[in-house]
């Protein structure tokens, strides 16, 4: 199968479920980043960039645990780009 990476945030898509059309394995949606408010570590609401991302696979071919881990791993990278360039 193929996989295939949704850009819905350049429309300004905020949230949304990508669905899978043969002969894809899976597709990674990825959503528009607007700034919202979140609660740091030290317990201050302060604004951040947010950003969603939807994994949608195929549940014959990908398990759930081995998908919801490399949507985890995506999530880090993006929250911090120095990983992508120290593979960590």
């Amino acid at each position: 199968g193929t996989f295939t990476i949704s850009n819905g945030g350049v429309f300004g898509s905020l949230m949304g479920t990508p669905i899978i059309n043969r002969p894809q394995s899976a597709i990674l949606g990825m959503h528009a980043t607007k700034m919202r408010a979140v609660v740091s570590e030290s317990g201050e609401v302060v604004a951040r960039p947010m950003m969603y991302l939807a994994l949608t696979y195929d549940h014959r071919l990908v398990d759930g645990r081995e998908a919801v881990t490399f949507l985890k791993s995506i999530a880090d990278k993006i929250n911090d780009p120095g990983r992508l360039l120290l593979d960590i």
